[in-house]
């Protein structure tokens, strides 16, 4: 884990990230932590964390990230995620085993929101799993070659700037790996927004940003 340069874009109303660095302390000294704000930056007492700050955007804020990282692997991590000692024993043997890949956690939501999104989960393992399509809050990590060679996040995207790096990174013919762990993450936006609509906004979305790059990964392997 000492090669990995953990990145987490904070967003102005984001306020759980102190648990996530609680998780993280169980980590080498040496880990780079990397915490991106688009604004005034929030002292935690914790010295072996670095903050720096962006312009307003999550793919702006962990492109930045990125550019000041120092660790050969980037893991990308959401404010509200947690982890487990599992886990990331789980990752570190999963990057050294496919070091060239983009791996991911399967996704496991808090019980702060509705018990539906139990069904979320498993409707992420099987986007995930069948059709190698995870989304950030899974957790990516890969090679900071790879992240370079495939142009970082895309900035200019309105929304899914995680899921057009699955895109990419596929049409790239760089591998994705679960590296058979949980990464958790809060269910609240569920809880706010109501769950069935939000759940049918996020597939319509997601549909209709992956037609146009399937065509283009489809097209590129028959040239």
């Amino acid at each position: 884990m000492k090669n990995i340069s953990i990145i987490i874009p904070l967003g102005p109303d984001e306020d759980q990230v102190t648990e996530l660095l609680d998780d993280l302390t169980a980590l080498p000294a040496e880990t780079e932590i990397i915490i991106v704000s688009c604004g005034e930056v929030k002292q935690t007492g914790e010295t072996r964390h670095r903050w720096i700050t962006s312009a307003q955007g999550r793919a702006i804020q962990q492109n930045t990230g990125a550019k000041a990282a120092k660790g050969k692997f980037l893991w990308f991590l959401h404010a509200d995620s947690r982890v487990t000692v599992k886990g990331l024993d789980a990752l570190e043997a999963s990057v050294q085993a496919f070091p060239d890949a983009l791996h991911y956690f399967h996704l496991k939501f808090k019980n702060d929101g509705p018990r539906a999104t139990r069904l979320n989960e498993w409707g992420a393992w099987v986007r995930s799993e069948f059709l190698g399509l995870p989304f950030g809050d899974q957790g990516f990590c890969l090679s900071k070659e790879n992240f370079a060679k495939i142009g970082g996040f895309p900035e200019h995207a309105p929304y899914g700037e995680d899921h057009l790096l699955v895109w990419y990174a596929r049409q790239a013919g760089i591998k994705l790996r679960c590296c058979g762990a949980e990464l958790i993450t809060s269910a609240r936006k569920y809880r706010t927004h109501g769950w069935g609509s939000l759940t049918l906004k996020y597939q319509w979305l997601w549909i209709k940003q992956a037609a146009p790059e399937l065509y283009r990964l489809v097209r590129d392997k028959f040239r």
